[in-house]
């Protein structure tokens, strides 16, 4: 054993060991209970972040202490490779995204490796590969075939130079961030998942998921958003119209029916495009309404604007005339694209009607309390002690009664009826993009939209494409588009747009069990046995569209007959972000210029807070801009690599683990990485003392002194406090602190006899073992150090024994008025008369009640005694 802790010697030896014994492939075990632990894969951008390492490191201790407590472990590896990036990348490095992806996946998993993570890379999975998107569009056919996939023309936000789709998050200002092109909102063919059809069970196996975080499950049912409400129907008003026809609208709040003062329209509604015909304002504002977001974040935001079509509609309940406006909050991709405006009791119709001076009609009231716009929205949610009021006959009816008798009444004149909606929508995955999966339709001379043949599959994205960002490079490659019907042979058109990226990371989970199987999309024995994921680790980021397409993939594939289960993670951790202290100079065009915290000098005050920084290069001072995320952006981030290198992989896991907990945010620290480091130094410190004397026999329990049991039992604290804390809770960074107080207890045990250093033999070897799915590197060294001829990968996690946690006597401290007046020391089975007497006949208590009455004595069993006297 080399006296100085040397890391990169350690690692090396540790992952030679694993790597050479195939210590983490995964095999069905079917006699011994499984573990599925996954954390979300990787995007392969170039290098690891602190994000990553975090999020791995995480889900490394959790699958190795699982392993420990003797579980069949299963914790795979892949790469979710297919993107937009890829595609940026690749312009700017006027390379292939195929190329730039594989070199970036074969240092990235070089780094992955160096971090002594226990994967079995066997059943490592590259979503960019055909072996893998094969299955994608087989599933894809199959259920095209079924009515679940379906094509019809969706509302895209169109970059008219690039000539492609743009995502909401693409559109800055109005413009495409890449051409500075004006957004128009075009309609195009698109396909889409029916997945409002798993609507109400998305919604509804929320409850079978007792193992997420609440908050999830919260986002995750207001995204499904379940609402109970009614379709409205206005006639027509002819004389305006022109025509007989009806509009529908659907409402949550058909009770607010009397409220009604005007309906608006999406401009892409029939409506709005017969007014437009004469009315060259309209034209022009849904051309307006046309070059906007289509997303639902910016319709909550942006000013409300809208133009009268001069066409009004009948109110199914009163006659009266509502006008109809064209608003640029009504989208026509949700619902019947119109909407029943109620400017009394919704903030947004207020905001409206107020602009444009329409009416605005209260339709409840509450009995003492005052009516002013103040409470309009408040109201319109608050429905407890409110009635209706300038309603007609359905005045005085509370939320419940008026909403029944609103629905009756129309249901009973053909104009309007029940309805239970989803806010979901079905899920557009067609992209007008060259990286991704190729959609597994042929288009025929006569129209048909014919999906692929099982037998001619895959349809594979040629590779060594260098797109250049005017459109999709596929439709303008013959030899990829140019093919053949297969019913007739006649020439055809493969489909050109490629899948949302997101359909790859729905199932990869799935394929992990079986990721060399040829026969199918899914091994059916595997995938029943591997399936659920026991654990599964991401970011909160996540929660709501890549754990719920999940979760639809899931039952897509059960009701396909490929697995039995009905959701595909048991258990879910959201690990907290990894946050760093920023630092900026403003220039003179206002912008930022931003310091990486490496280059800057900090002052702190007495309490550690830092009140001045200064760059190092030019000694001037510099803004502090507070900690954040870690990005490329605010240039705070830290290279994981770096780390490793200086301080090796433990080092980096073990600061990781006990900084935060892993659901909170972890402040960076290099002061941390460095006290980790010293950490680990003193386990090794200890240990190679311990080894160069020898090793000792074993330990005789039987024969141990009351100093010696209280060294033992300090272990046996250590071992229950950390099980409890790494099993139950996952609150690592508190596992770790057991082991420091345990490593202390440890320095200062004797050496003298044979039954010490036995002690302290079965000290570090605990240390070792409650260490090891942490810092695997350093516990697999000192193991056979300790001389064990197993590797400790294959040791079993340490048990209490209760024996050793019993004390013979207990030290309880004593009080006297609530002031710390001395010690005394019971039997650990002394009753509370017996502790009573024993601190009443104590001198320092005799001293302080002297000449006092002793009123009543307060015993904390096993803790203090307190007495009162006066």
């Amino acid at each position: 054993m080399h006296e100085q802790y040397q890391p990169r010697e350690i690692e090396a030896a540790a992952q030679s060991f694993w790597d050479a014994n195939q210590s983490f492939q995964a095999v069905m075990k079917p006699g011994q209970e499984k573990f599925y632990c996954l954390s979300m894969f990787p995007y392969p951008s170039g290098k690891l972040h602190m994000g990553h390492v975090r999020n791995y490191t995480i889900g490394d201790v959790i699958a190795r202490y699982q392993r420990m407590l003797g579980k069949n472990v299963l914790q795979p590896m892949g790469w979710d490779a297919f993107g937009m990036p890829a595609e940026n990348a690749a312009m700017n490095n006027k390379v292939a995204p195929a190329e730039w992806t594989y070199s970036n996946i074969d240092y990235m998993k070089t780094q992955l490796k160096s971090l002594g993570l226990a994967i079995d890379w066997s059943r490592e999975v590259t979503t960019c590969k055909p072996d893998y998107y094969r299955w994608e569009q087989w599933l894809f056919t199959e259920l095209f075939r079924k009515g679940i996939i379906y094509r019809k023309n969706g509302t895209v936000n169109w970059d008219p130079v690039d000539q492609t789709v743009l995502a909401n998050e693409q559109v800055i200002d109005g413009r495409g961030w890449r051409s500075g092109a004006l957004i128009e909102k075009r309609e195009i063919p698109m396909y889409y998942f029916r997945i409002t059809a798993y609507a109400e069970e998305l919604l509804n196996s929320l409850d079978d998921l007792p193992g997420w975080p609440e908050q999830v499950k919260t986002m995750q049912r207001n995204w499904i958003g379940k609402s109970f409400g009614a379709d409205i129907v206005f006639d027509y008003d002819l004389d305006s119209v022109g025509i007989a026809g009806q509009l529908k609208v659907y409402s949550t709040r058909p009770d607010t029916l009397m409220g009604a003062t005007y309906v608006a329209v999406a401009a892409e509604h029939p409506l709005a495009q017969r007014a437009a015909e004469s009315n060259a304002e309209l034209q022009a504002f849904i051309a307006e309404c046309k070059a906007g977001s289509v997303a639902e974040a910016d319709m909550a935001t942006m000013e409300k604007k809208g133009v009268a079509t001069g066409q009004f509609v009948i109110h199914p309940l009163t006659g009266d005339k509502l006008p109809v406006f064209v608003a640029n909050y009504v989208l026509w991709g949700y619902g019947e694209g119109a909407v029943m405006a109620v400017p009394a009791h919704d903030e947004r119709d207020f905001e409206f009607a107020s602009k444009y001076r329409l009416p605005i009609r209260q339709v409840y009231a509450g009995e003492g309390r005052d009516y002013d716009a103040s409470q309009w929205q408040a109201w319109y949610g608050d429905k407890d002690g409110l009635t209706t009021v300038n309603s007609g006959a359905f005045d005085g009816k509370t939320f419940g009664d008026a909403f029944d008798a609103i629905v009756a009444t129309l249901e009973a004149s053909g104009h309007g009826a029940r309805r239970t909606q989803f806010r979901l929508r079905d899920w557009g995955i067609s992209r007008q993009r060259y990286w991704g999966c190729p959609i597994p339709i042929i288009h025929s001379e006569d129209g048909d939209d014919i999906p692929v043949p099982a037998e001619l599959l895959p349809v594979v994205l040629p590779e060594d494409v260098v797109p250049d960002g005017a459109g999709s490079p596929l439709a303008r490659l013959p030899s990829f588009y140019e093919t053949s019907d297969p019913r007739t042979g006649k020439p055809a058109r493969r489909e050109t747009d490629t899948m949302d990226t997101f359909v790859e990371s729905s199932w990869y989970f799935a394929r992990y069990a079986s990721p060399n199987f040829e026969g199918g999309m899914l091994d059916k024995e595997e995938a029943n046995y591997w399936l659920p994921v026991d654990q599964y680790i991401g970011g909160i980021e996540h929660a709501i569209l890549h754990l719920l397409y999940a979760r639809f993939f899931h039952k897509l594939m059960r009701d396909q007959g490929l697995i039995d289960s009905d959701e595909p993670f048991a258990n879910l951790l959201t690990q907290g972000m990894v946050i760093a202290e920023t630092y900026y100079r403003l220039r003179e065009n206002g912008g930022k210029e931003w310091f990486n915290p490496a280059d800057v000098e900090i002052e702190r005050d007495a309490k550690g807070k830092i009140i001045a920084a200064r760059l190092k290069s030019d000694g001037q001072p510099v803004e502090i801009g507070g900690t954040e995320k870690m990005s490329k952006s605010k240039n705070n981030g830290v290279d994981p690599q770096t780390m490793i290198d200086t301080y090796g992989a433990d080092t980096c896991r073990l600061f990781m683990m006990f900084a935060s907990p892993p659901d909170m945010s972890l402040e960076w620290s290099d002061a941390g990485v460095e006290g980790a480091n010293r950490f680990l130094r003193r386990v090794w410190r200890l240990a190679h003392a311990h080894v160069g004397a020898g090793l000792p026999g074993a330990l005789d329990i039987a024969s141990l002194n009351d100093e010696q049991k209280a060294i033992r039992r300090a272990i046996h604290l250590a071992i229950r406090q950390a099980s409890q804390d790494i099993g139950q809770h996952h609150k690592f960074n508190t596992a770790i602190a057991q082991v420091m107080t345990l490593m202390n207890v440890l320095e200062k045990t004797p050496t003298a006899s044979e039954q010490d250093r036995a002690l302290l033999q079965h000290g570090l070897e605990t240390v070792a073992l409650l260490l090891a799915p942490i810092t695997p590197h350093i516990s697999h060294e000192l193991w056979q150090c300790l001389g064990h001829r197993e590797a400790i990968i294959g040791a079993p996690w340490p048990r209490v024994d209760e024996s050793a946690l019993v004390q013979d006597s207990l030290t309880l401290v004593v009080q006297v008025n609530g002031k710390l007046r001395g010690h005394i020391e019971v039997p650990a089975q002394a009753s509370r008369e017996e502790v009573e007497s024993a601190a009443r006949s104590n001198e320092n208590v005799l001293r302080f009640t002297e000449g006092l009455s002793i009123r009543k004595v307060i015993v904390v069993p096993g803790k203090l005694v307190n007495i009162v006297a006066n």
